[in-house]
C-alpha cells in the first residue's frame, strides 16, 4: 500500500478531501473513526452531482495518491450505482450521488465517530 513515501491515513484522507472539493463536489465530512469503528481510521464522505464528476473525482483521488506511491487496496461501485468506495485500509472514501448519500446516510451511521472537516 504505502511504498517509498509514507502518507501518514489523516494526510492521505485531507489529500481526498482536497481533490473532492478542487474537483467541485459538495457536503464533503471527514470523520475520524477511531474511536467509532475496527476497520479503518478516517473516512472521507462527499456528494458528486453527475456520474461524469463521480469518475472525475474516484480518478483523481487514485492517480493523485499513486503519485506519492499509494495504491488502494480495493475500489467498489461505479457512478451508474451512484455510490463509489475507494478502500486505502486506513482511509476509506466514498463518493455518492445525491439520491444514495441521501439514502444511505453515512455521517450518522457511526455517532461516535467525530468530524474533522466539514465543507458544505
Amino acid at each position: 500500500m504505502n511504498g517509498g513515501f509514507l502518507l501518514e491515513a489523516i494526510d492521505l484522507a485531507q489529500r481526498a478531501v482536497e481533490i473532492g472539493s478542487d474537483k467541485q463536489a459538495e457536503d464533503i465530512v471527514l470523520l475520524d473513526a477511531r474511536q467509532a469503528c475496527n476497520f479503518t481510521d478516517y473516512m472521507v464522505i462527499l456528494t458528486a452531482e453527475s456520474d461524469r464528476q463521480i469518475n472525475a473525482i474516484r480518478d483523481e483521488i487514485i492517480h493523485s495518491l499513486k503519485q506519492s506511491d499509494v495504491y488502494p487496496r480495493h475500489v467498489e461501485g461505479d457512478a451508474s450505482s451512484g455510490w463509489i468506495l475507494i478502500d486505502y485500509i486506513d482511509v476509506v472514501v466514498h463518493i455518492f450521488a445525491p439520491a444514495e448519500r441521501e439514502y444511505y446516510h453515512l455521517d450518522s451511521v457511526w455517532p461516535a465517530a467525530n468530524p474533522v472537516v466539514q465543507i458544505p
